[in-house]
């Protein structure tokens, strides 16, 4: 098993680039979907949310109403501490969990996550840091368009999010979505062609390719 990280700003296309690896033959782990299965009802972190935050926060069918809780939190400093503490270490555990089921594989185990820190590569045992890198003006474009975000709306999430700098600073590859469909295919081929090369040499007992802790020189595209 080889286990990379995933990560890229909101609009850089992440998602897609999770499918065509997943197309390559890579196995995914999706934070996004392990966060929302931690507070499914019944779980112990549903509880402890429903403990700490009411039951004002669960919709008609008794599962949490995410935008409610986000309201709720992210206004107070405390109540989002409080969030935190219950859902961070649940998905943490979950995530490793995730990755486990291919302990006893050769495949290359994409574990996606939107806001990934470095002490996730200690956590997840990175190999490597993919991210995908768009142009901000372009990422922007792409929100209101394609998802129908107002463009403050957009604006405001872009910068709650690190800047494109920190997000290529903490990159072994670097795939560009920049350009068309064609052009996002030829980055994923190429940045899948790495990683079949760091399995390979790891399986071999070779030193080549990223490791965890020592970026490779990302080839970023230009400004």
């Amino acid at each position: 098993m080889l286990t990379v990280g995933l990560t890229g700003n909101i609009g850089a296309g992440k998602s897609t680039v999770a499918e065509l690896l997943v197309a390559h033959g890579a196995a995914l782990v999706d934070a996004d979907r392990v966060a929302r299965a931690v507070v499914e009802p019944g779980t112990p972190a549903h509880r402890a949310l429903v403990e700490r935050f009411g039951r004002a926060v669960l919709d008609a069918d008794g599962r949490i109403d995410r935008p409610g809780l986000a309201a709720v939190a992210f206004g107070d400093e405390q109540a989002l501490a409080d969030l935190n503490a219950i859902v961070h270490p649940a998905v943490g555990e979950a995530m490793v969990a995730g990755r486990d089921r291919y302990a006893a594989t050769d495949r290359v185990v994409v574990m996606d996550v939107p806001l990934l820190k470095p002490v996730h590569r200690a956590l997840l045992d990175l190999a490597a840091v993919i991210v995908v890198d768009t142009p901000p003006e372009l990422a922007l474009e792409r929100l209101t368009t394609h998802r129908g975000m107002t463009e403050a709306d957009a604006r405001a999430r872009m910068a709650a999010q690190p800047s494109r700098a920190e997000r290529l600073e903490g990159a072994d590859l670097v795939v560009d979505n920049s350009g068309d469909a064609a052009h996002l295919q030829a980055e994923v081929d190429r940045v899948w062609g790495e990683l079949d090369r760091l399995r390979r040499d790891r399986a071999g007992g070779g030193a080549g390719g990223a490791v965890a802790g020592e970026p490779a020189s990302p080839t970023a595209p230009p400004e």
